[in-house]
C-alpha cells in the first residue's frame, strides 16, 4: 500500500497475524526485498510491517532535503496511519539510524531494537583521508567559480560530475543531484550523544569483517547504550543479516 507520511509517498508492506508489532527499516540503496526471508520466517508469531524509506523502492522522494529526523519523523507518521502505537524495531545500516533517533528521542513508540551493521558513528579521519577530503574542497570551490563564467561553464560542469565520481562514495554516485543532497544531510550526522539517552533494550548484531560499519561501531553502541548486548557473525560483512537470515531470525526470536 502507498500511504503520504511527512509529505512524501511511502510503500509500506504488512504480514503475519501476531499480536506482537515488528517493524522493520532497511538501509540505504536496499528496499523491503531486502528483508524478504525474515518477514516470512517470523510471520506466524509477529504481525510485521516493512517500508521502502523515502527515496528507494517503489516510495517517492523527500519533498526537500531529508536528514535523520525527516525520516524519524515518517517513520511515526507511518505508525499512526497504520494504528501502531508501540512495536519492535528490527533495522540494518541506515535502518538503524532512524531507529536511533526514535529510541532516543520517541521512546514510547519503541519496544526491544534490533540493530545490524548500525550505522549513524563518525569513522575517525586517517591523515590520508583528510588530505584527501582537503583536495577534494579544493579541486569543488575552483571548479565552481569557473561554473560561473559563461564560456567555460559547461566544461566546469562537466568536470566537476568527473570529480564527484572520483571523490565520492559508490552510494553517492549512485543518486542523483537531488539525493545526494539527502544523502550527504544524513551521513554528516554523528548520533553518539544519543546514545547514552537509549532505554529500549537493544541486540546489536555484526558482521566481523563489517567493512561499511565496522565492527567498532558495535562494540561503541554496546558500550554506550544502557541495556545493550552484542552478537557478532565471524567471517561475514556488512549484509550478514540476509546471508545468514535463518540464524538471525532465530537470534532474534530468543531476544523478542
Amino acid at each position: 500500500m502507498l500511504l503520504t507520511a511527512n509529505g512524501a509517498s511511502v510503500y509500506c508492506e504488512q504480514m503475519g497475524e501476531g499480536s506482537r508489532q515488528v517493524l522493520l527499516l532497511h538501509g540505504w540503496g536496499c528496499t523491503t526485498e531486502h528483508f524478504r526471508p525474515i518477514m516470512q520466517a517470523m510471520e506466524k508469531d509477529y504481525r510485521m510491517t516493512v517500508i521502502d524509506f523515502p527515496g528507494h523502492g517503489k516510495s517517492g522522494r523527500p519533498p526537500k532535503p531529508w536528514g535523520v529526523s525527516d525520516y524519524a519523523d515518517c517513520v511515526v507518521d507511518v505508525m499512526d496511519q497504520l494504528g501502531i502505537e508501540k512495536c519492535h524495531l528490527i533495522a540494518h545500516s541506515f535502518g538503524g539510524r532512524v531507529s536511533l533517533h526514535l529510541a532516543a528521542n520517541r521512546p514510547e513508540r519503541v519496544g526491544k531494537m534490533v540493530l545490524t551493521g548500525c550505522a549513524g558513528l563518525k569513522k575517525p579521519q586517517t591523515e590520508e583521508q583528510k588530505k584527501r577530503s582537503q583536495a577534494y574542497q579544493k579541486k569543488k570551490q575552483q571548479l565552481q567559480n569557473l561554473q560561473k563564467l559563461p564560456l567555460v561553464g559547461k566544461l566546469a560542469e562537466n568536470a566537476m560530475e568527473k570529480l564527484r565520481k572520483q571523490y565520492g562514495s559508490a552510494d553517492y554516485n549512485a543518486l542523483d543531484e537531488e539525493m545526494r543532497k539527502t544523502f550527504v544531510k544524513v551521513i554528516s550526522e554523528d548520533l553518539a550523544p544519543l546514545l547514552p539517552k537509549i532505554q529500549a533494550s537493544t541486540l546489536l548484531i555484526w558482521g566481523e569483517k563489517d567493512q561499511d560499519t565496522p565492527l567498532w561501531m558495535g562494540q561503541k553502541m554496546e558500550k554506550e547504550i544502557r541495556d545493550a548486548g552484542l552478537v557478532v557473525f565471524e567471517n561475514d560483512d556488512h549484509f550478514a543479516y540476509l546471508r545468514q537470515w535463518p540464524r538471525f531470525v532465530q537470534v532474534i526470536k530468543a531476544f523478542l
